[in-house]
């Protein structure tokens, strides 16, 4: 525990001071030095709205890694086999890349499962993009908790998980800008980037449920969810939600899911509406549009 506790251990509360510095230098060089008009920049409610429901996170987080800690070092003592050092370097390096493929695979989950998207989709409401939006969290990280699970069972010493995680979620804070176009071809290749990551948020047809990346975007290549960024994308939900209310961007998917697991008249249907992907009815299917493409194709 006060290995978790310890804000040295702790890369999100390090480096939240900087995430605060790159938002301010970011909306001075919106205000000063843009002029692309299509450039959205901030717009003063969306990134009140986006710091709000960051803080209401940061109360979540705290809940969700005391509750899943405790199971996680129950899962530790009492079932794990064995348990590896924490003081090699290649612990580490393979514990970051575990979990950004856990990441990966979790926040694929989230949009493609109707109930993991009714947490999820609060980080996509707004309509721009910018380093506030990466603080628009949701306040229901559950789904989390499901693909940490195997890394206890593993070996990993569970207070490690939230600390290599810290570091992949600092990397995702610096991909939420339009400020930065392509980047040496190279890091495109491997890394998740802000050209990925605008594609991700986009909700034009061609850009939905694509870069599902944390840290390295070779997992979308690699399971065939990658999308080129080709045009500036259209942010927000396909469906605008029309609210600054936190209460409503946070738990109204989760009223609407109710109403239409009450209303369906078959068991197959309430499930349905749980677990098939957001859109879906009874009797339909959701149209995807699919581009031709090679899994590891040079930018």
């Amino acid at each position: 525990m006060s290995e978790f506790l310890d804000p040295l251990k702790n890369p999100t509360l390090v480096a939240a001071p900087f995430f605060v510095l790159s938002l301010l230098i970011e909306i001075a060089a919106f205000k000063w030095l843009e002029s692309d008009e299509e450039m959205r920049g901030y717009e003063r409610k969306d990134a009140r709205t986006s710091v709000f429901m960051g803080m209401g996170s940061l109360v979540s987080s705290a809940v969700f890694k005391l509750l899943t800690l405790v199971m996680f070092v129950a899962v530790s003592v009492w079932v794990a086999p064995w348990h590896m050092p924490t003081d090699t370097w290649w612990y580490w390096a393979l514990l970051i890349l575990g979990l950004d493929l856990a990441f990966y695979l979790q926040h694929r989950f989230v949009h493609r499962v109707r109930i993991g998207w009714a947490a999820h989709q609060a980080h996509h409401s707004s309509e721009f993009f910018n380093f506030s939006t990466a603080l628009r969290q949701k306040w229901n990280p559950w789904a989390e908790a499901l693909f940490w699970l195997p890394f206890p069972l593993l070996g990993f010493a569970p207070w490690t998980l939230y600390v290599a995680f810290g570091f992949n979620l600092v990397f995702q804070f610096f991909v939420h800008t339009e400020r930065i176009n392509r980047m040496w071809r190279p890091i495109e290749f491997i890394f998740n980037t802000p050209s990925h990551h605008r594609v991700h948020h986009g909700s034009d047809p061609i850009y939905l449920d694509k870069n599902y990346a944390g840290i390295l975007i070779i997992w979308d290549r690699m399971f065939r969810s990658y999308q080129e960024e080709i045009q500036r994308p259209t942010y927000g939900l396909t469906v605008p939600v029309g609210t600054y209310n936190v209460l409503r961007l946070q738990y109204g998917p989760f009223v609407d899911l109710f109403r239409d697991v009450r209303s369906a008249q078959t068991f197959r249907n309430k499930v349905g509406y749980i677990f098939m992907p957001p859109g879906w009815h009874p009797g339909e299917k959701r149209v995807e549009v699919e581009q031709p493409r090679e899994p590891f194709a040079l930018l």
